[in-house]
């Protein structure tokens, strides 16, 4: 499976210019699929949905954000949040997602395809980790002796079950910025970062700002917009599991391009200062954080990640139903029938 999506996020030199470029158009494989704008479908009683493939649909409902959100992790396009996000409501949920992409990013793709798109329920987006991470990639490429460093995109470097064998890193970065960061042989030197405080309040108020645009957006709709900030291992579990302790050991052998990025931002108190940040500055959007969410979850105690950002078929299903329940989402498909609300145990 991992090898699958390497090959796929590795793909798409292929691209037109002053395009925003997700994903290779068009992708098939029994893991991942996508249609021809590079997105990748969900299911929903045995069929799938794409922005570029909408069926009859009358409404729809997006999902928002980076390689969580697109699902990286999940054995098949089925078993991605926003399959299981369709599963558990009854409606058609899009992903809307792209490996990389910072909060302006995923405003643009909607922008890009805005037209294609008829009457929206729900646009739930689930964030934040790349924009923290760009922070850090701005002030790396802005310092001329960190020019010549190759950086790896953030989130998207699958674990190798072998550690003694070499790997591809994956880069859905465009070719052009992947030769500016060249491989060297020697260890790389740390980066030059500013204060994890001062990165995590700029790409808090990105956010922020850019989720009142959503808002304006949104404003004369019938479409509720929420965001959600994505789960991270760190700031996740104080404990955990046997398989995903195991995982995190093998992760710690390796000199990690993301770790560079993030660097110094797990601190359990740091990430309560970068949510508290963007809730202030996204007010009145309601905001939520799964780091504190997720372990309401019956199955929590389970292995979940596949490393510190990405989830398996079952961590999805979880996250899945953890919004679904936080919004009330599961009871528009009951409420015809006056059936006990979907809670959360």
């Amino acid at each position: 499976m991992r090898e699958d999506y390497q090959r796929f996020l590795l793909l798409g030199g292929r691209r037109a210019p002053l395009t925003l470029y997700v994903h290779e158009r068009g992708y098939r494989s029994d893991i991942i699929n996508t249609d021809a704008l590079g997105l990748r479908y969900s299911h929903l009683g045995g069929k799938r949905y794409s922005l570029a493939e909408r069926g009859g649909s009358a409404r729809v409902n997006l999902l928002v954000g980076g390689s969580t959100a697109l699902g990286i992790g999940a054995s098949s396009d089925q078993q991605t949040v926003a399959s299981c996000l369709a599963l558990l409501t009854g409606e058609v949920w899009l992903s809307l997602a792209g490996c990389g992409l910072d909060a302006t990013q995923e405003l643009l793709l909607f922008l890009s395809h805005q037209h294609r798109l008829g009457r929206i329920g729900h646009v739930v987006i689930l964030s934040g980790l790349n924009t923290l991470a760009h922070e850090g990639m701005c002030e790396m490429l802005a310092d001329d002796q960190q020019a010549n460093l190759r950086v790896d995109a953030p989130e998207h470097r699958i674990p190798d079950k072998q550690p003694q064998q070499a790997t591809t890193h994956l880069s859905p970065w465009p070719h052009w910025l992947q030769r500016l960061f060249r491989r060297r042989q020697q260890p790389l030197p740390p980066p030059v970062l500013s204060s994890p405080e001062k990165r995590l309040i700029r790409a808090a108020d990105r956010i922020g700002r850019t989720l009142l645009q959503w808002d304006r957006l949104l404003a004369d709709s019938h479409t509720s917009l929420t965001f959600i900030l994505q789960p991270l291992l760190p700031w996740c579990r104080e404990k955990l599991p046997p398989g995903e302790q195991a995982m995190l050991n093998l992760l710690l052998q390796r000199s990690d391009h993301y770790d560079r990025l993030l660097d110094g931002v797990y601190d359990d108190h740091l990430h309560s200062i970068f949510f508290r940040r963007i809730k202030s500055q996204a007010e009145p959007v309601p905001c939520y954080d799964m780091n504190g969410m997720l372990s309401s979850s019956p199955v929590f105690g389970q292995d979940l990640f596949i490393d510190r950002l990405h989830l398996n078929d079952l961590g999805n299903n979880a996250l899945a139903k953890v919004i679904t329940a936080k919004l009330g989402l599961a009871q528009e498909k009951y409420a015809s029938r006056k059936a006990s609300p979907f809670k959360l145990v």
